[in-house]
């Protein structure tokens, strides 16, 4: 399995220095403020996000102050929109902890996750780059219309698998493409190759969604910090059943959406749902797809130099295809 730490490996002085950047974002005055931040800090994840922004300013060129300084604000809205899809999810744990809003309930909760936001946008003031500026106030948007999509989706019961990727697309990928492209952006790239970056991380975020999309499936709720069939239960429609429930007689079809729409989700309903989509080919169809993103993803950046950065980016996508959690 490909650590992060042998993919931060070409990057680890820029990571160093991200990090001290980061955790001073956190400091507060405010004693309330400091025990959540503290605590937010303490399960702050894998942080994919500054790693992919580094590693695309890097083979491009060399990273600036305003590289970090992207990579800190993007990390830190990605931190609050977490702590704010916790609340809009009525989610209680997070990375196997409890997560803010458990703890401390909805109304610091939001508080804090305003904080992070606030924080955001002034850091990435500070990079004095209006395109910088203008790309992680336009994902904060983005960001929102992808939450509002998808719950407009499962109350449409969409089977439609160009609406489940116009969700993703908004929801996670965007993300990763901001992330990729400010790296380019930050050191002057070429306007051809921030394109291709950008593209690169776009095919990512679809990869590390359908991935988690996967998890649903068929793995413990040890390993994610989430139960199986969860994205079920709240009547997301994703890959795996979505390709099933396309590929199956239309009285199988209905039956199905029927549990869906009247939110039938007993343990006996959600497991016969996680079972139909994997005995009709669900888990392989999603898995094909991934692949198919991975190998578009190779081919974009092919006209990169062969070196240890280009070697780590590659990784981070084998890195999220293979991931168990």
């Amino acid at each position: 399995m490909i650590s992060i730490e042998q993919i931060k490996k070409p990057i680890a002085e820029e990571f160093r220095l991200f990090d001290t950047h980061f955790q001073k974002a956190f400091e507060s005055n405010n004693e309330l403020l400091s025990v959540v931040n503290h605590y937010i800090l303490e399960n702050k994840g894998k942080q994919i996000r500054p790693i992919l922004t580094f590693l695309s300013a890097k083979i491009c060129g060399i990273p600036t102050v305003s590289t970090i300084h992207a990579a800190v604000s993007l990390e830190l809205l990605h931190t609050a929109s977490l702590i704010h899809d916790d609340i809009v999810d009525d989610t209680f744990e997070r990375r196997g902890r409890k997560s803010v809003n458990a703890i401390w309930k909805n109304k610091i909760a939001v508080l804090v996750g305003d904080f992070l936001l606030s924080k955001s946008l002034a850091i990435a003031n500070e990079t004095q780059n209006f395109g910088i500026l203008n790309e992680i106030t336009n994902l904060g948007k983005e960001l929102s219309e992808g939450e509002l999509l998808q719950i407009s989706n499962t109350k449409n019961f969409s089977t439609n698998e160009e609406k489940y990727f116009d969700v993703i697309l908004k929801k996670t990928a965007t993300l990763f493409s901001t992330c990729t492209k400010l790296g380019a952006i930050s050191v002057n790239a070429s306007d051809e190759k921030i394109d291709i970056l950008r593209k690169f991380g776009e095919i990512y975020g679809i990869c590390f969604q359908i991935r988690d999309d996967i998890f649903d499936y068929i793995s413990s709720e040890k390993e994610i910090g989430k139960p199986v069939g969860n994205d079920i239960r709240e009547g997301k429609i994703t890959l795996p059943l979505l390709y099933a429930l396309n590929n199956t007689g239309k009285p199988v079809k209905e039956e199905y959406i029927s549990i869906l729409k009247e939110q039938h989700f007993s343990e006996k309903n959600i497991k016969k749902l996680i079972s139909f989509a994997i005995e009709n080919g669900g888990i392989e169809y999603a898995e094909k797809r991934m692949t198919d993103f991975r190998n578009k993803a190779v081919e974009l950046i092919k006209p990169f130099p062969e070196n240890e950065i280009k070697e780590a980016l590659l990784l981070t996508l084998e890195h999220t295809i293979q991931r168990n959690r």
